[in-house]
C-alpha cells in the first residue's frame, strides 16, 4: 500500500441523497455527509473506495496530496 501513502480524498456531496435506499443514505452519512455541497477529507483505503463507487452518483472525488 505505498501509492497510497499520504494520500487523502476530498468527498463531495452534490446530489441529495433522498429519494434513493437507505443503504445509499447510510453510506452517505457513514463517510461524514450531512448536507448538500459538504466536503470531507478522508483517508485513501479500499473500504472507503468500495464505499465512494456505491453512491459515486451522489458525490464528487478530487485526490488530495498531503
Amino acid at each position: 500500500m505505498p501509492e497510497r501513502a499520504g494520500k487523502l480524498l476530498k468527498v463531495t456531496l452534490v446530489k441529495s441523497p433522498i429519494g434513493y435506499n437507505s443503504r445509499q443514505k447510510a453510506t452517505v452519512q457513514s463517510l461524514g455527509l450531512r448536507r448538500m455541497r459538504q466536503s470531507v477529507l478522508i483517508g485513501d483505503a479500499p473500504q472507503i473506495r468500495g464505499m465512494i463507487a456505491k453512491v459515486s452518483h451522489l458525490v464528487a472525488v478530487e485526490e488530495v496530496e498531503t
